[in-house]
């Protein structure tokens, strides 16, 4: 991330944060993420985002709507629209206090769910204007090509891409969603939930930038990818499917097995999540941890089609 771009989205955010007649008794901005698809500071109770390059302002801008439209689901946007940064799309919001990763035990799985049955029940007509798809198979469809493109040759990349050759075309974003009338998040993992008001507040998701319509049961596939791989616990993959039945979400059965729906999303975040893994693994020159050889076997395991594809 260039030092510009960091530099003047701090300038905007201190901006944002106080009126300029106000002094700073805030201290200094505090940098949340600086990736290439995303770069986050921080500075009193304002957040700023420089979304990713590619961004446009057709897809991002029903997505700020959508949030501001979906008080109590998703964190409101402090405008619906966004500024022009070093070629960026940014956008501003109100600080929400983040799930503490050296807690496990409080991870909020039943907040999680219920919010997202509440946004898959929520009709399309209730967001003004269209949303375009969710974007959960397409950034997949990256993670495998960056695989391909960066570490064809590393033993862990056959499994991987055959697991992937098993899924069907909209899972690999390669035709349209078979729903095209329920709100997804797109990208739901605990990472997506803030307490707004700071700092006990009702959980809220954050993060639009995958927001769109689509098949419901890809919201739920990373905790049911996780649990299939063992590494979720089932008593916590149990609170989730259970507090997401109990809430009326529709992308599962309220009863019964629920891997006839889940099981392509949940195939497709397994091989997405092995092939980042590897990737980052090459790029770093360093062997896979015990979790990315976990995703890697779990790919080889899917040695056939998903009964939707047979």
């Amino acid at each position: 991330m260039t030092h510009a771009l960091l530099s003047d989205l701090t300038t905007r955010v201190t901006a944002k944060a106080h009126s300029a007649a106000t002094a700073c008794p805030c201290g200094a901005t505090v940098t949340l993420a600086d990736r290439p698809d995303a770069t986050v500071v921080r500075h009193a109770g304002t957040v700023a985002k420089a979304h990713a390059p590619d961004t446009t302002r057709t897809d991002l801008i029903p997505r700020l709507t959508a949030a501001a439209h979906l008080p109590g689901i998703l964190l409101p946007p402090l405008s619906p629209t966004a500024a022009d940064l070093h070629g960026r799309l940014v956008t501003f919001w109100p600080y929400g206090t983040p799930v503490d990763p050296e807690d496990p035990d409080a991870a909020p799985w039943e907040d999680a769910a219920t919010l997202l049955a509440r946004l898959h029940r929520t009709p399309i007509t209730a967001v003004a204007p269209p949303l375009p798809p969710m974007r959960g198979p397409a950034k997949a469809a990256l993670a495998v090509t960056r695989l391909r493109t960066t570490a064809a040759r590393h033993p862990a990349t056959s499994p991987v891409l055959h697991a992937w050759s098993t899924l069907p075309a909209w899972a690999r974003a390669e035709t349209p969603m078979p729903d095209t009338a329920t709100l997804c998040h797109g990208d739901l993992h605990l990472g997506q939930l803030v307490r707004h008001p700071a700092p006990d507040g009702p959980w809220l998701l954050i993060d639009v930038d995958d927001l769109g319509v689509g098949v419901p049961a890809w919201d739920l596939a990373r905790p049911a990818a996780w649990y299939a791989c063992g590494l979720l616990p089932p008593d916590e993959w149990t609170r989730f499917l259970t507090a997401y039945r109990t809430a009326g979400g529709p992308a599962v059965p309220a009863v019964g097995d629920p891997w006839p729906a889940l099981d392509v999303p949940a195939r497709a975040l397994t091989v997405q999540t092995a092939a980042r893994s590897i990737a980052k693994a090459v790029a770093a020159d360093r062997p896979l941890d015990e979790v990315e050889v976990a995703l890697v076997d779990a790919c080889d395991r899917m040695g056939f089609a998903p009964p939707e594809s047979a």
